[in-house]
């Protein structure tokens, strides 16, 4: 076989076809609603459509000069999901607004995400940040309680900070910086973690001194909870760091001691504080008439949501036709509610569908890296994207209380746009190092073969993993390159 046929391919033409099919769903979805409003294609229709299909261009290309190697089927899930986005707040926002907002919030995202891909050429090199990744994400946690900055209490929660004329949600980026530090802990201290313990049963438990990250994780989500009042903040932030130690030390035993934490810490934060309490009362009981009709806290919101569900059927009442602004915060929170009424179970079924295979591209990113960093970070990130959907859509649905958490990419919200776009830019840098050639830089002087070995992705932590960054990659697999 020649060096020509073991080579990966970049899949930069997949990716064109494929961002072509997206623009053509989105586009498509944004001219029903402008005809069925207006009769005709306005200029706000074509204001946007160039400028959503010029930014995701211009995003293609720089993939191909900066990371040709980048999974080909992530960007055009996202602009598909973007879009399809951007075309319902435009349906729902009042006149005036017309989506033009989001679309503002879309195009910085993209420029941010189009910087991470331009200036981060090693995603290893945010290991080195492992502890200053921590400060950050201790720092944007707590601005939204600072006097001056604070944006005060908006729905019932204190997550917001002001920043001009403009509101901005710290918690968002948080999840990213938590991520990288995550990652950059377990990765370095996994044998720690790991090998002590005691064995009970079938399952091994760590020793009490060793817990002190999962006890951590837990404070700072309960602190969310209590200080915030955010429950779908604390979920996903205890939820990410469950996942990832699972993923670190294959030990079960972890995920018992997080769900342990997470429901006795849920039960008792139900009884001390009211707007949980609030919240799992309207969850349980949401037809009750006083459950109802009362304010705050009542189930309005999620009983108008499923009826507008159920009035969508099987196929939908197609877009623009329904009448989903009757559902409080359609373009928002409820964002799924609406697709559900005017796409129908098919059509909310594709977008889910959209979402598995997001967060599968960023999973075999993750088994294609070659450093134990990067595939916890990747794990991580593409986690933090399907726990939000899981938590988002169970809500709206009623399978689990509604938290207020935003649905990626879809709902309206700059915060989260920019964040989900940031995690975007740094899953297709890891991807590009997972499928691209291998380095044949000379080994450095008293470097070993076994150096260069893969780690397999539950063993991290090992001794040549704590220096990743000057190690020599090994070659990706079979499956990798031909993805």
């Amino acid at each position: 076989m020649s060096r020509a046929d073991t080579m990966p391919k970049p899949r930069r033409n997949v990716e064109l076809l494929l961002l072509v099919l997206a623009l053509s769903v989105s586009i498509g979805a944004n001219a029903l609603i402008s005809i069925d409003e207006q009769t005709a294609l306005d200029t706000d229709f074509w204001f946007q459509s160039s400028l959503l299909a010029v930014a995701s261009l211009v995003f293609h290309v720089v993939l191909r000069l900066r990371a040709k190697y980048a999974d080909p089927v992530i960007l055009p899930l996202v602009v598909a999901l973007n879009g399809l986005g951007l075309a319902m707040i435009h349906r729902l926002d009042a006149p005036g607004d017309d989506g033009n907002n989001q679309l503002r919030w879309t195009l910085i995202a993209m420029a941010v995400a189009i910087a991470v891909i331009w200036f981060l050429k090693d995603h290893r090199v945010l290991r080195r940040f492992t502890y200053i990744s921590l400060a950050v994400s201790a720092l944007l946690l707590i601005l939204p309680l600072v006097p001056g900055i604070s944006a005060g209490e908006i729905l019932g929660a204190r997550v917001w900070i002001r920043l001009g004329p403009m509101t901005f949600q710290p918690g968002e980026v948080a999840k990213i910086t938590l991520a990288i530090f995550f990652a950059g802990y377990l990765s370095s201290n996994r044998d720690l973690i790991m090998l002590a313990g005691r064995k009970i049963g079938p399952m091994q438990f760590p020793r009490f001194k060793d817990m002190g990250p999962m006890i951590t994780a837990w404070l700072v989500s309960i602190g969310v909870l209590i200080f915030q009042r955010d429950l779908g903040s604390s979920v996903l932030f205890f939820g990410l760091f469950i996942v990832m130690i699972y993923v670190a030390t294959s030990r079960i035993s972890w995920v018992v001691i997080g769900l342990t934490l997470i429901l006795g810490g849920g039960f008792v934060a139900s009884r001390v504080f009211s707007h949980v309490g609030l919240r799992i009362d309207s969850w349980l009981n949401a037809f009750t008439e006083e459950v109802f009709g009362r304010s705050p806290g009542g189930s309005g919101q999620i009983v108008e949501g499923l009826f507008g569900m159920a009035s969508g059927g099987l196929v939908g009442t197609g877009l623009g036709q329904g009448r989903p602004n009757l559902v409080p915060f359609a373009n928002s929170d409820m964002i799924i509610a609406s697709f559900g009424e005017e796409l129908g179970l098919i059509g909310l079924f594709a977008i889910v569908m959209m979402y598995l295979l997001l967060f599968t591209r960023g999973f075999r990113a993750a088994l294609g890296t070659r450093d134990a960093f990067g595939k916890l970070l990747a794990c991580g990130l593409s986690f933090a994207v399907a726990l939000q959907c899981f938590v988002v859509i169970g809500g709206v649905t009623r399978l689990i209380p509604l938290t207020g958490l935003t649905t990626p990419f879809l709902a309206a919200g700059g915060s989260s746009l920019l964040a989900n776009w940031i995690i975007v830019g740094l899953l297709l840098m890891i991807s590009h190092t997972a499928r691209g050639p291998v380095d044949t830089t000379p080994m450095q002087p008293g470097r070993t073969p076994e150096a260069q070995k893969p780690a397999p992705l539950p063993a991290v932590g090992n001794r040549q993993d704590r220096n990743a960054t000057q190690t020599l990659p090994d070659a990706p697999t079979e499956a990798v390159k031909h993805l």
